[in-house]
């Protein structure tokens, strides 16, 4: 019998959720694909999803924008429901350093990385849930749309056993083989085999227990579920199903067929760059593929494999791999958290990924097939939805075209807590006006966020503000992202009394000491100030009952109408319900960033990582004696992290490449 999600919770809908999880629930049952909830910051939006989930009873994926987020929903989902199977599906790697060529300096910088085995077990978790159970919510973030290989072929090659069944001990031990599990009597991990005689036991990938399976001849006896450990007997088990240790399962005819295939596009390839006179790229294709085929061959795989995927799982070119949403069932719920972020991101991955490839397959490096190793396109993922909900506080145009408008509106916030009041002031008395401002809110035990639009800005106004014995810090993205949280701590517990920073909005901030959101030059046009930006940073006021915003601008933006009319109506809305229903608004509490610590020991590792990497890379390449080959390097592993978004890794390279040049004067 299926089982049926249940929310265990002492909670129970109110303000405005009701009626938005009664019209999102049956818009789904009416079959309607598309939706947007409009929730506004603090108003339960993941509660009211969760009701949503166990009104329908449909599996759900939820997709976030990043691991952070990611986290905190599945952490809030697991709580709401404890009885049922909430799974958390993020990239496995703990550093990543993708493959590239730099056509201008020369320089082929090969794929790097370090796999986080705790979160490549929760992956595998995710799908065996997908495919034993019903009642299973995914929270994932975008990286879900990349191909992970076929959920049929990783199904059909799971093996069942029973008690009873005939069955000789080596073909169980070559069909886990098969499964990419290892044969190892001294190391018992996940994703190992141990035989001991007629007794074998196996450590799924996907689990924290183990099972024993004991044979009496060619017949087996009993299944037992054991700790791994302490070889415990936790159940007596009449049967057991094993999945493979790894998402990406080959059959033997595909790699068969496989090689021949990669060997045809070889011969087109070379002959194309010959054709074309580029002798290097065409001898430098052939000898790296024929290098992989050999060890294809001979060892089952080769470095960078998953650039032959296409031909491996059997595709035509151009057709889009099988990801995480291909485990789902046919009718299933996608949830888009913060969808005016998630959206974009799902639309650009595919020239991300792509624009990188250019390279590497124009210069010889890589077979064109590489270009079908991808993500799906914003068209084969929009493809692959059944029902969609994309929430956030400001719909992108998309969502809203293809919902046909708002669907269900949450405005209400459980606390009581209303929208900021917004008031306009003269942009050019702004940096006076706004310091009486910061110290009336700090007398009053406030905090306070200003938002610039430059970078140096932000440095002299937190420079000024000093001076005048303000404790102020800024943020942008040459801040290392532990020296970013550590600001926020400290803003907090009140060694800062106010942050100033070009966008601190990415920073998903969640300040209830907040009483005032300053920001400068509010009517200049840009994506800074347009209408989703400003009502986003109006919002970080919310938390607290004294919250308000000063916009300062010579003239009123059609931006700033916008967002001021739409703050003003949602703050209607919220003071009517309060008085309707006789609430008193309260200042969430929260404790000070404990959140934080496991992001900043995260990347705290991430950071040692990077510097332990570049130093072991920096020593071999002095042997060389060359620096300037050093330099190069390190250049363009620091023009790829600027590329890629990852600012604090470039500032470190480039401090780094600061030191050399001056100590070798170069």
């Amino acid at each position: 019998m299926p089982i049926r999600f249940q929310i265990e919770s002492e909670f129970v809908p109110r303000g405005d959720q009701p009626e938005a999880i009664q019209a999102l629930a049956e818009n789904i049952e009416n079959g309607q694909r598309f939706q947007t909830l409009l929730g506004a910051t603090g108003t339960g939006k993941t509660f009211t999803i969760a009701h949503i989930i166990q009104q329908i009873q449909k599996p759900t994926l939820v997709m976030a924008p990043n691991k952070t987020l990611a986290a905190q929903l599945y952490n809030e989902l697991k709580e709401l429901f404890p009885n049922n199977s909430v799974h958390y599906f993020v990239s496995y790697y703990d550093y990543y350093q993708p493959e590239a060529y730099m056509p201008v300096t020369g320089m082929y910088i090969e794929k790097d990385f370090n796999v986080n085995e705790e979160i490549e077990k929760l992956r595998l978790a995710a799908t065996h849930a997908i495919k034993t159970r019903n009642d299973v919510i995914i929270v994932a973030t975008i990286s879900c749309i990349y191909g992970i290989g076929s959920p049929d072929e990783w199904v059909a090659v799971s093996k069942s056993l029973e008690v009873g069944q005939i069955i000789d001990r080596s073909d169980i031990i070559k069909g886990l083989i098969k499964m990419n599990y290892e044969r190892k009597n001294i190391e018992f991990k996940r994703g190992i085999v141990r035989v001991n005689g007629d007794i074998l036991d196996i450590y799924p990938a996907y689990l924290d227990t183990a099972f024993r399976i004991s044979l009496f001849g060619n017949e087996i006896e009993s299944i037992q579920e054991i700790h791994p450990l302490s070889n415990e007997v936790l159940e007596d088990l009449t049967n057991v199903r094993i999945f493979p240790a790894t998402h990406f399962i080959i059959p033997e005819e595909n790699k068969i067929n496989a090689l021949v295939s990669i060997e045809k596009e070889l011969d087109i390839q070379v002959a194309k760059f010959l054709g074309e006179k580029k002798y290097a790229e065409a001898q430098r294709i052939e000898k790296k593929t024929k290098f992989d085929l050999e060890m294809m061959r001979e060892m089952g795989y080769c470095k960078g494999i998953e650039n032959y995927s296409r031909h491996l799982d059997g595709r035509l070119p151009g057709t889009p791999p099988m990801c995480l949403i291909d485990y789902f069932p046919k009718d299933f719920l996608i949830v888009a958290d913060e969808s005016h972020i998630t959206i974009p991101q799902i639309h650009a991955m595919i020239g991300g990924d792509r624009s990188r490839k250019n390279n590497l397959v124009e210069y010889g490096w890589r077979l064109p097939s590489a270009f079908d190793n991808r993500p799906l396109t914003f068209d084969e993922w929009k493809t692959k939805i059944k029902h969609i909900i994309m929430m956030s506080a400001t719909p992108g145009n998309w969502e809203l075209d293809q919902s046909n408008g708002i669907s269900a509106e949450q405005i209400i916030r459980p606390t009581g807590l209303v929208d900021p009041q917004v008031e306009i002031r003269p942009a050019k008395t702004q940096i006076d006006d706004l310091l009486n401002e910061l110290r009336k809110v700090i007398a009053n035990q406030g905090r306070i966020l200003i938002t610039t639009l430059t970078k140096r800005m932000s440095e002299d106004i937190s420079e000024y503000y000093t001076e005048l014995g303000i404790k102020i810090a800024y943020l942008h993205s040459e801040v290392d992202t532990v020296e970013r949280f550590d600001i926020l701590r400290k803003l907090r517990d009140g060694t800062h009394d106010a942050i100033v920073g070009i966008n601190l909005l990415r920073e998903g901030l969640d300040l209830p000491e907040v009483k005032l959101v300053a920001i400068l030059d509010a009517d200049k046009v840009g994506f800074l100030r347009d209408t989703k930006s400003l009502i986003q940073t109006i919002g970080r006021a919310s938390r607290n009952v004294e919250g308000r915003a000063i916009l300062y601008a010579e003239k009123i933006s059609p931006a700033m109408r916008a967002a001021i009319d739409e703050t003003n109506r949602r703050r209607k809305k919220q003071e009517d319900h309060n008085l309707a229903n006789n609430i008193t608004p309260q200042t969430i509490k929260k404790n000070i960033l404990d959140s934080l610590s496991e992001e900043i020991e995260i990347k705290e590792k991430e950071v040692k990582r990077l510097k332990k990497t570049v130093k072991e890379k920096i020593q071999e390449l002095e042997k060389e004696g060359d620096m300037e080959i050093v330099i190069q390097y390190l250049e363009n592993k620091m023009f790829l992290a600027a590329k890629e978004l990852r600012f604090e890794d470039a500032a470190y390279l480039r401090d780094k490449i600061n030191v050399i040049k001056k100590d070798n004067k170069i």
